[in-house]
């Protein structure tokens, strides 16, 4: 079982120093959030919908997640959806240049989407 929902000013996995960036990347690091910020930056979801927009996502790791980001106040639940608050609709922002320096990585590295090796 993984630790409690990263706070910054706490030490979270991989630092003691409680800096904020060093809890975001904990938090985001986790299985299936970036999956789950995602579809919900698409349109607000219920749990049975998010879970089956998220394919093999067990129902154990969906509540966990949803736990996580709802206390780090980057997911509310209104009514029976979750939905992105203000500061997760930044946070899917500020992770746009990282989706297109990810692009401009696929490109250099010659990825057609299929793995070699």
């Amino acid at each position: 079982m993984e630790a409690r929902t990263p706070r910054p000013g706490a030490p979270v996995r991989g630092s003691d120093s409680g800096r904020p960036v060093m809890a975001a990347l904990d938090l985001l690091g986790r299985r299936w959030t970036l999956r789950i910020l995602w579809e919900l930056s698409q349109a607000p979801a219920g749990f049975r919908e998010l879970q089956r927009r998220c394919e093999r996502m067990s129902s154990s790791v969906l509540s966990t997640r949803l736990g996580e980001l709802t206390g780090a106040r980057v997911l509310t639940l209104h009514g029976d959806a979750y939905h992105l608050t203000p500061l997760g609709e930044d946070l899917v922002r500020a992770l746009n240049p990282l989706n297109a320096w990810s692009r401009r990585w696929a490109e250099e590295v010659g990825s057609d989407g299929t793995e070699t090796g």
